[in-house]
């Protein structure tokens, strides 16, 4: 979909947080233009005085601003707000390492500044989409996530690929539904280490990658070209499993 197509999530309200006015006021332009109900906030703490008193749908949080930065944002929303509102941070190129802290903190997804509004708007879309489902899939008795080729089975504690069980050791099968829980968000090393080992291994990188490797041998029809465990270089891992007529959207 490009900036000239219909709208998915007309109205969905944005809350836009950056402290450079130029940029503030361009992407506000740009959003609105798309149907996006645009709010803005020039510094993490009227980011949060905002959030507070008219909840967004979806925040786009600049990592690099004084005082309060994006990090401490990212902290503040998931800890003491205990607001899971999907939040995509903007950051500079040489800010990487921040940018895995804000991933961690649990920040959704990011976006690298200089952007295209296409790519902006893809990201908005997924990240949206990924909400409005995680929503109405927590109040349902959700036991299964899959396609035609793969299903893990959140009850039985298995994976099958065409219909046929696969042979996965604990670990594996950890990592696999943790990813799959977390479909289409971006999963940093840190917290797949952590989740299936514990927070002593949080830098085994390494280890972690020979694990994956392993997975997609097990579960992917072409380990060398992965359709669902994608590679974000540098950053980590995300799951990705095509909802129903995602192609229409």
């Amino acid at each position: 979909m490009n900036a000239n197509q219909p709208k998915t999530f007309y109205r969905a309200k944005i809350l836009l947080v950056d402290d450079e006015q130029a940029i503030l006021h361009g992407l506000k332009r740009q959003l609105t233009a798309q149907g996006y109900d645009i709010r803005t906030a020039s510094n993490g703490l009227e980011a949060l005085e905002e959030i507070k008193k008219n909840p967004p749908e979806l925040i786009l949080l600049d990592l690099m601003m004084p005082g309060m930065d994006g990090l401490d944002v990212t902290y503040e929303v998931r800890s003491k707000l205990r607001n899971n509102v999907p939040i995509i941070v903007l950051s500079a190129r040489e800010e990487e390492q921040k940018k895995v802290e804000a991933l961690d903190l649990g920040a959704d997804d990011y976006l690298t500044k200089p952007f295209g509004l296409d790519e902006l708007l893809a990201r908005i879309r997924v990240a949206l989409r990924r909400a409005q489902r995680k929503s109405s899939e927590d109040g349902s008795n959700f036991s299964s996530i899959g396609d035609e080729h793969l299903t893990i089975d959140l009850t039985r504690h298995q994976a099958l690929r065409d219909g046929k069980e696969l042979k996965l050791t604990p670990k594996q099968y950890e990592l696999l539904r943790y990813l799959a829980q977390n479909r289409d968000k971006l999963i940093t090393h840190r917290m797949l280490l952590q989740s299936a080992w514990g927070p002593t291994y949080s830098n085994e990188t390494q280890y972690l990658h020979v694990y994956i490797r392993q997975l997609r041998q097990k579960i992917e029809l072409d380990p060398a070209n992965p359709r669902y465990i994608l590679t974000e270089p540098g950053l980590g891992y995300r799951f990705h499993l095509p909802y129903p007529h995602d192609e229409e959207n």
